[in-house]
């Protein structure tokens, strides 16, 4: 989802936008034609794509599996990072959404690092983990329908290998999560994972105020 980092005000964050990302002229490219669909919220905010870039320059993962594509920012960002060695699975339902993807993976030389895997995510994650996937993945993001996170959440956690980690988006919901009025079946499954990942320590965690909120799991046991 895109939302601006924290509450910072407009000026502050166009500074943050010039100055703390480098954003390839292909992503800032998809980013203005995903502005045009009525869901473009879904996407991630270029700042967080920045820090999702640096994260896998640095981490070097041969293995990704990603919870919803969308038009394959994130994606493409984490592909971008990546050298030749790494194979990004990405799950969606969608294929006017990852027709996009598809498109941009393509025009920057990326498409053969991603395999895309139409359907229901949790089947498609089940099909992972029972051909041989268990505990093989470096690095895993989330970022689909929220009343499914904590389904989607076991299921990766089986998935990401000792010290593997995984990124969790949107956990603030937009301030919802905290809000105990709010009972809505999306609010309470965000809620509910990151009350599972509180009290998991199985996963060192850090949960961070950009966009939406951030959280990153580390997988220590």
């Amino acid at each position: 989802m895109t939302q601006q980092s924290g509450a910072m005000e407009d000026h502050l964050y166009t500074y943050l936008l010039e100055k703390g990302t480098r954003e390839e002229p292909l992503l800032r490219n998809l980013r203005d034609e995903t502005a045009k669909d009525p869901m473009a919220r879904m996407q991630i905010s270029p700042e967080q794509g920045q820090f999702m870039k640096f994260m896998v320059s640095l981490l070097q993962p041969r293995k990704i599996v990603e919870v919803g594509t969308f038009t394959g920012y994130s994606s493409l960002c984490m592909a971008l990072a990546s050298d030749d060695s790494c194979l990004i699975t990405t799950c969606d339902l969608d294929e006017n959404w990852t027709s996009v993807a598809k498109r941009y993976w393509q025009q920057a030389g990326v498409d053969h690092k991603i395999h895309l895997k139409l359907g229901q995510a949790l089947d498609s994650l089940d099909e992972l983990l029972e051909t041989g996937h268990t505990g093989s993945f470096d690095l895993a993001f989330l970022d689909a329908d929220k009343e499914n996170y904590p389904a989607y959440y076991e299921k990766l956690k089986k998935l990401l290998k000792l010290g593997g980690v995984l990124f969790i988006d949107n956990v603030f919901w937009g301030g919802k999560v905290a809000d105990p009025t709010d009972n809505t079946e999306p609010t309470q499954g965000v809620r509910k994972l990151n009350d599972l990942l509180h009290q998991d320590v199985d996963m060192e965690i850090s949960m961070i105020p950009i966009s939406d909120g951030l959280t990153l799991a580390k997988k220590i046991r």
